[in-house]
């Protein structure tokens, strides 16, 4: 076995993996006991990245060979690589001749590496000359770095993770870090837990796993972030001293601020007057505050304001520049802030430089070698898929992200995948909906394939390794960029690399501008794309990937010289011996761990600056035809749009399907129940989906998982068009400052759906046919009004790889049953055809039920089954399925109807802990039985004990320890509802088991 040191490709706290493997195939993965982020920890994410990365996941899911779409909508056919990087090229040439270099636009991903995102940057703004480069962070650290630019001087996050260590108050607000940075959360529970004097306060309206650690809870209303933080500045706990010395603009602030009283915003922000108070005596008169922010401020029509307003409360209790104080934005992706560092967004250059300083311009210019950089602002996402369903835009390059399901507004995304003239994906999966709208698709390599660097959220560059050879015909990222670009080189001619648009029909070597790069000093000998006198712009190997990212990364690096991120103290070695914080300029050996405890800042004078801050409500307020408030967020065991997290059934046991969750108050009122299928319907579009009550979520609010797109989440609408997921709903209005889209909040209706006739069809299959057969699934999910299909697993433990199986389920839902031939492909595709099935069909009333039993000897199993027309079955059969459990003395009655089993069932319960396959139920007996225990000798003092008693006997929240905020919620729970507790010596403890 050989072992590899990494970096998890998941959220940006940047965890170190060690990754075991044998020949080409990756067999494991642990926690990097050395790394500094996580010290060996890993979220149920990470600790099952080597189940996503086998050899049987890649020949299902993967994208391995150049493939190429004759026309929109055929099948694609696969090319060679010489051709596809041709199409490419020729393409993009081609257009930018006949409509200038603003007629591209680049499109990439804060899960690319450093070095990716370096070369991409180079080829849009140095060799075409266009700024319209920008990436999915866009939809998630925009509004962060705006809102430290503007206060700060620079996008630099002045706080490190050991800061919860020395915190006396931690102020988590839009963010449920518990489940988007788990390994962070572990970190805060055991500083509580070694400091219990130190007070958490939590901030969400939504009552989430996070908000159960907090010693004060505000469950604020949607988008009135900038409302209490001036709210909490108006109770008037600051430093003027250290203000007046320090910072600038406080007075402007100050007379915004009177404004703020308590009654103001207790009424806006839906909280006590005294919990306010509270907030801002324990923020700002703790001895250090750390404030732990992200999507929640971030993806806000007024996302810059929000994170303007939070560190304006630093500035002004000085809590900043100090062990244990400061603002720390949480890093949504594994390398959103290596992107930011090489300004691979639109309105950013290299090293933190903006396009607005002439200066910074032309020190890009002379570090690339090429005459000018363009200095008009390129289009951000929003904009740039706005700017190509409007023809604006005539090419797109996707890299490595999912426009198609992670973009909000999703009809005019779709809108603008059809109207480009050309569409490029480079991608690793060939799962992802964007896939479906490529006229040429590009292999790429992914995580244990790829070599490179990544910066996380506390500032420290880590390495990512191979630990395997790259699979088919894949290539890293800057390699297939690299190739391109010097193809382009040689098409775009020998003049400016900023070349104009030319006539039609105009060939490719005239002079586009009148200056030329023949002036410029150029290295010997190098040629510019293969027989060209002039040098590369991307002198990069294409065969020897070590020297090349390296060679890569040291032009970065030359890049940061003098800036706030300065890293040329670094080296690649050093990155080989261990991940190191910026900035580390030269002659320094070590880097900075937090930033600005000289109290001086990168700005003109050295001060900070207050943002005089006004609060604005979201873009799209409730109102009488769209009455709830629609939030989205994370869910604990999934990433993003699910192209990797997707490929494992074990990943679904926590939250099994989509669902829009609600609360109970509101279903009793418009006569809804669990289960129930509702419309939900905002300006942009609808959707159908399941109904959830959950007492997480307020009156007059529902929230929904931002990862359920149409690859999971579908259906077809009265109108024909095929159902595109959550981000149907969500809208594009956009922070004016950082053009960060209003993500987090969308007003909507929600209404019951009438589709009387149901489909549910699930089974087990082979290992190597599952996620196939979900794929073959997929294109059936648009024949119904509403449809969902995902994975799912036994729930074993994780050690337990051997007993592991994997089947899909399928559900969906229409207004009459479909022809029969449907029903009969689903049971095809499922496995479910043969002669050994047991079939019930009555076609004049729509009821279709198919039943598959497998025997072992003497016992049975029930391997599938089709449950069509009456679905309330589904109440026991799944249970009978999932749990595994014998099926012998069943026979034909699995073909009744009804939710009553026919034979006793017993369920597990609903998985809470993945690693060690703990359910709820087995949970809730362990207490009981705790209780009992207990009973004649006293009584477990605390919720901690109970917690460490069900870890002893069942494991649970020992590996990861991403259940244990459920854990404790579960016990929580049970405490506040024992009605003896309070008058007996000794603790009753009665538990709800859920089925």
């Amino acid at each position: 076995m050989r072992e590899t040191r990494s970096t998890c490709p998941y959220c940006g706290v940047g965890c170190g993996v060690i990754i075991e493997s044998q020949g080409d195939e990756i067999t494991g993965v642990r926690g990097d006991p050395e790394h500094p982020a996580n010290f060996g920890r890993l979220c149920t994410k990470g600790s099952t990245l080597h189940l996503t990365a086998s050899s049987i996941v890649t020949r299902q899911t993967r994208l391995l060979h150049p493939m190429q779409r004759a026309q929109r909508g055929a099948a694609p056919q696969r090319i060679s690589w010489d051709n596809a990087l041709d199409v490419a090229s020729d393409g993009f040439a081609r257009i930018i001749r006949e409509h200038g270099p603003d007629a591209v636009g680049f499109y990439v991903s804060g899960q690319l590496l450093t070095e990716d995102y370096y070369v991409f940057n180079k080829l849009a703004k140095g060799l075409i000359g266009t700024n319209n480069v920008d990436t999915n962070s866009r939809l998630c650290m925009s509004s962060a770095v705006a809102g430290y630019k503007q206060t700060l001087g620079a996008d630099a996050p002045p706080s490190c993770y050991d800061d919860v260590n020395h915190a006396q108050c931690i102020f988590i607000v839009g963010s449920n870090t518990a489940y988007a940075h788990p390994i962070l959360f572990r970190r805060i529970e055991d500083a509580k837990a070694a400091n219990p004097a130190m007070k958490i306060i939590v901030s969400d309206p939504r009552r989430t796993d996070t908000a159960g650690i907090a010693d004060l809870y505000l469950p604020i209303q949607p988008g009135t972030d900038v409302s209490l933080f001036n709210g909490m500045l108006w109770e008037g706990w600051t430093q003027p001293a250290w203000i007046a010395k320090h910072t600038n603009g406080f007075d402007a602030l100050k007379t915004t601020v009177r404004d703020y009283t308590p009654d103001l915003v207790s009424q806006t922000c839906g909280i006590s007057k005294e919990d306010l108070f509270t907030a801002a005596k324990l923020f700002a008169t703790s001895a250090a505050t750390l404030s732990l922010y992200c999507q929640g401020l971030n993806q806000s029509s007024s996302g810059t304001a929000k994170n303007a307003a939070l560190i304006n409360l630093h500035l002004a209790t000085a809590q900043i520049g100090k062990p244990g104080a400061g603002p720390f934005s949480l890093t949504g992706q594994p390398n959103a802030m290596g992107g930011r560092e090489v300004g691979g967004l639109a309105n950013l250059l290299s090293a933190h430089r903006d396009l607005a300083n002439p200066q910074h311009l032309a020190e890009v210019a002379a570090l690339w070698g090429v005459p000018s950089v363009p200095d008009k602002p390129g289009k951000t996402a929003v904009e740039m898929f706005q700017a190509a369903a409007d023809g604006e835009i005539k090419a797109l390059w996707i890299v490595c992200t999912n426009p198609a399901q992670s973009m909000p507004d999703q009809a005019t995304v779709r809108r603008a995948l059809q109207r480009a003239e050309l569409v490029i994906v480079q991608e690793a999966f060939a799962t992802t909906s964007t896939c479906d709208y490529a006229d040429l698709l590009l292999p790429a390599t992914t995580w244990g394939e790829k070599t490179g660097t990544v910066t996380n959220s506390e500032r420290r560059i880590s390495r990512v390794r191979p630990a395997v050879a790259a699979p088919g015909e894949t290539r890293h990222d800057w390699s297939i960029a690299v190739a391109f670009a010097q193809r382009l080189e040689v098409l775009l001619g020998a003049g400016s690399p900023h070349p104009g648009p030319l006539p039609r029909g105009e060939g490719t070597g005239g002079e586009r501008t009148a200056t030329s790069r023949d002036s410029l000093p150029l290295p010997p000998g190098e040629g510019r794309g293969e027989g060209s006198r002039y040098p590369s712009l991307f002198p990069y190997s294409l065969h020897d990937a070590v020297a090349a990212v390296e060679a890569i990364w040291n032009e970065h690096r030359e890049s940061t010289r003098g800036r706030d991120l300065d890293i040329t103290g670094m080296s690649y070695a050093m990155l080989e011996a261990a991940p190191q914080q910026w900035p580390l300029p030269e002659g320094v050996t070590t880097g900075k761990v937090r930033l600005y405890e000289d109290g001086i800042f990168p700005t003109d004078d050295g001060k900070a600056r207050f943002v005089n801050t006004v609060y604005k409500p979201v873009a799209e307020p409730r109102e009488s035809r769209y009455p709830f408030s629609l939030t989205t967020g994370r869910l604990r065991d999934q990433w993003h749009g699910m192209s990797r997290t997707g490929t494992l059934g074990r990943l679904f046991g926590h939250v099994a399907e989509p669902s829009l969750q609600m609360n109970a108050q509101d279903m009793a009122r418009r006569l809804l129940k669990d289960g129930d299928l509702v419309h939900v319907t905002s300006k942009r579009g609808s959707i159908v989906v399941p109904l959830q009550a959950s007492p997480e979520v307020a009156v007059s609010q529902a929230f929904m998982a931002m990862h359920w797109g149409s690859e999971y989440l579908s259906g077809l609408s009265s109108t024909g068009e095929r159902l595109a997921g959550v981000n149907a709903l969500t809208t594009s209005a956009y922070c004016p400052s950082s053009k960060q889209p209003e993500l987090k909040h969308a007003a909507v209706k929600i209404l019951k759906a009438e589709l009387p006739w149901s489909l549910l069809a699930m089974a087990w299959l082979p290992e190597g046919q599952a996620l196939a057969a979900r794929e073959q699934l997929k294109p059936l999910m648009a024949a119904f009004a509403f449809s969902s299909c995902v994975p799912f697993a036994n729930e074993v433990p994780l050690g337990d790889a051997g007993r592991q199986r994997t089947g899909v389920l399928f559900r969906a839902a229409g207004f009459e049953a479909p022809p029969q031939g449907m029903l009969e492909k689903i049971e095809s595709i499922l496995g479910l055809d043969g002669t050994d099935a047991l079939r019930y069909v009555d076609r004049k009333k729509g009821q279709h039920r198919t039943a598959r039993l497998v025997r072992h000897g003497d016992q049975a199993e029930l391997a599938g089954f089709v449950l069509a027309g009456d679905v309330s079955a589904q109440a026991w059969i799944k249970t009978l399925l999932l749990d595994e459990l014998p099926a012998q003395s069943f026979g034909r009655l699995l073909l009744l109807p009804g939710a009553k089993a026919p034979v006793a069932l017993l369920s597990r319960g609903k998985p809470v802990c993945t690693c060690f396959s703990v359910t709820d139920a087995e949970i809730g007996a362990c207490l009981t039985d705790i209780t009992h225990a207990a009973g004649g000798a006293g009584y477990l003092a605390s919720d901690d004990e109970r917690l460490r008693v069900l870890q002893d006997k069942l494991k649970c929240g020992t590996n990861c320890g991403s259940c244990v905020p459920e854990i404790k919620r579960i016990i929580r729970t049970a405490a506040e509802t024992r009605p003896e507790a309070a008058t007996s010596g000794r603790t009753v403890i009665p538990i709800k088991v859920l089925a």
